[in-house]
């Protein structure tokens, strides 16, 4: 089962892969670790990659493609893999499209997160660190977890704010590019429905991810079946 995830930051995307890889025994593939794997071991795009994020440039598909077709082409992949952090525009959607097709790769479903802009990032900005244990949800803009003014609600330990959750401009910025739906990361989203829709080789999946953890984790599992 080869698998695509969508969702904007502050969605739970992370936190659903987490359970949709456990279920079904699949590597998260993340392009960030990806390059990070190929820079540290040097290898022949690992080293091209470098050289423009040295520049602080973004790496061209050309590069990026074949770096993800190579790690899913891995014996770990063999079961099936589940995508994550790529495609971020519809161009690259494109691209990937062609190569997965081109190298025998299908890709079975595609996963969307859907979550209003103003509460994605309402959640990133509102979560909290406890200091005993970073694993405890805390965040003073959803009811279910909201902390206990400035204590952790699991073990009162004091709470921080990460700064770059606070960065509301380079949260805008992100967002920017997911929630763009000519070009952007839905664009890459919506490209994929389309396939979906016209084709029916794919299976396109939409969750509401206002609700629970729980409660998103019990629709995606319904509606994976």
């Amino acid at each position: 089962m080869n698998i695509l995830m969508f969702g904007p930051n502050g969605s739970g995307k992370g936190t659903q892969g987490a359970i949709v890889k456990e279920k079904y025994n699949l590597p998260h593939i993340e392009s960030g670790a990806i390059f990070r794997e190929n820079i540290k071991n040097q290898t022949e795009i690992g080293i091209k990659a470098k050289e423009y994020i040295d520049r602080g440039e973004l790496v061209p598909d050309d590069i990026t493609i074949p770096m993800i077709l190579d790690r899913l082409k891995q014996d770990d992949c063999k079961n099936g893999w589940l995508l994550d952090g790529f495609p971020r525009s519809k161009e690259q959607a494109v691209r990937l499209d062609e190569a997965l097709r081109a190298a025998g790769l299908d890709l079975d479903i595609v996963i969307e997160v859907i979550l209003d802009r103003e509460i994605a990032k309402n959640r990133i900005m509102g979560r909290r660190l406890c200091a005993n244990d970073n694993n405890h949800p805390n965040n003073i803009y959803i009811d279910a977890i909201k902390p206990d003014g400035d204590r952790c609600r699991v073990c009162g330990g004091e709470l921080s704010a990460r700064s770059d959750d606070q960065d509301e401009e380079a949260i805008n910025k992100r967002h920017n590019i997911y929630y763009d739906t000519d070009t952007g990361t839905l664009a890459a989203a919506y490209y994929f429905k389309d396939k979906a829709e016209n084709e029916g080789k794919i299976k396109y999946i939409t969750l509401d991810g206002a609700p629970s953890v729980k409660e998103v984790t019990a629709e995606l599992m319904s509606k994976l079946g």
